[in-house]
């Protein structure tokens, strides 16, 4: 029989690693009394200690000033590809005009 895996919210992950960095409960005490592994309960206080170095993590934050940090990251990476894609449009637009006029001027 397959364990299935559950999943948590950010914010349950937050305050579970604040349990252990800000409240002062041990780490496998917080892990038993929130039933979740010692293993993940250490992966977000980790986490949690990396976001408040002012490290962004790969994957999603955990505090809200990193979350938004992700959130500006993924408009800049969408506004970049979306200037590329106009510039190349702009060229190749810009190179069939030069063909009309070029084949216009000859005519």
């Amino acid at each position: 029989m397959t364990k299935q895996r559950r999943s948590f919210s950010q914010e349950f992950k937050l305050d579970s690693a604040k349990l252990v960095l800000d409240e002062g409960y041990s780490l496998p005490e917080a892990a038993r009394s929130l039933e979740v592994g010692e293993t993940a309960l250490r992966r977000w206080v980790k986490q949690l200690q990396d976001e408040r170095g002012g490290t962004t993590p790969n994957s999603k934050a955990l505090t809200p000033e990193q979350l938004k940090i992700q959130e500006l990251e993924a408009k800049i990476n969408r506004l970049e590809r979306e200037k590329t894609i106009l510039k190349k449009a702009t060229v190749i637009s810009s190179g069939q005009c030069n063909m009309v006029f070029n084949h216009i001027i000859r005519s």
